[in-house]
């Protein structure tokens, strides 16, 4: 198991609430717990369904899709340690322990595709 980050709302998000929105923002459901976008003509998993939304990227096109989601259900992208993934003027940053990190241009991470991280 992989390094968690966590959709969270104010309001808990539904099963039926979650299955309607994400068709709209470009995802779709494979299976009864799996949202996947594609890229280049194939289908990418970005999280489960674990009565909430949780992803375990492996590569930072997975934190932009994640983080794409987390904003079409109106929701914060949270890590395991308590960071918080936001988009800032077009840039993904992680803001924690009082600092912030920058970790790219979301449409270019977008545009690279799901390319896993190396070693």
């Amino acid at each position: 198991m992989g390094y968690e980050l966590r959709v969270v709302r104010e309001s808990p998000l539904a099963f039926a609430e979650l299955a309607k929105a994400i068709a709209p923002a470009g995802f779709e459901l494979r299976g009864s717990d799996e949202i996947v976008a594609g890229h280049a003509g194939a289908a990418h998993a970005v999280a489960r369904w674990k009565d909430q939304l949780i992803g375990e990227p492996g590569s930072d096109w997975q934190v932009a899709q994640l983080l794409r989601l987390s904003a079409a259900l109106g929701a914060r992208l949270v890590g395991e340690d308590g960071e918080v993934y936001a988009l800032r003027d077009g840039v993904i940053e992680v803001e924690a322990d009082g600092g912030t990190v920058e970790i790219g241009k979301f449409d270019e991470i977008i545009e690279a595709g799901p390319a896993a991280w190396g070693p």
